[in-house]
């Protein structure tokens, strides 16, 4: 990344909400594949609901997949059709760290009836909880020219 990289526009609401629609439908895909995973472990028969093992690996999946693209390159799926990119605040890709506190404080924003988002249009740097939390940002990549 080049030290121009910190100067860039910070991402708002609604390209952020369409990114993470995007990436629903893929995680929702990832979550399936794990789930499918189990199966041979429990003859066949679907986990319990409320499973708190199954609950936990689900979420270390979830964590996993988002985790891996934030680490390496800064995008999502979701978020390079959005030309998004989460970076340090000088430009530099995150830490497992940063992912790690990323992802849990993305879910404390989201069950706090998505307070934690919506706070993005009260900060002046346009951060959302997690964002703050993290040391992090989420920024708007220029169009590529052809």
């Amino acid at each position: 990344m080049h030290p121009v990289d910190a100067d860039l526009p910070r991402a708002g609401l609604l390209r952020r909400l369409a990114a993470i629609l995007y990436d629903s439908l893929l995680a929702g895909a990832v979550l399936f594949l794990a789930a499918a995973l189990v199966l041979p472990l429990t003859g066949g028969e679907a986990v319990a609901a409320g499973n708190p093992l199954f609950t936990a690996y689900l979420f270390l999946v979830l964590f996993l997949f988002f985790a891996w693209f934030w680490i390496h390159g800064g995008q999502t799926l979701g978020m390079r059709a959005w030309r998004l990119r989460v970076q340090t605040r000088d430009g530099r890709p995150i830490s497992w760290g940063q992912a790690m506190l990323r992802y849990l404080m993305a879910w404390v924003s989201l069950l706090a009836a998505g307070a934690g988002y919506l706070w993005l249009l009260l900060d002046r740097e346009r951060g959302t909880w997690h964002d703050r939390f993290s040391e992090t940002v989420i920024v708007v990549l220029p169009k590529k020219r052809r």
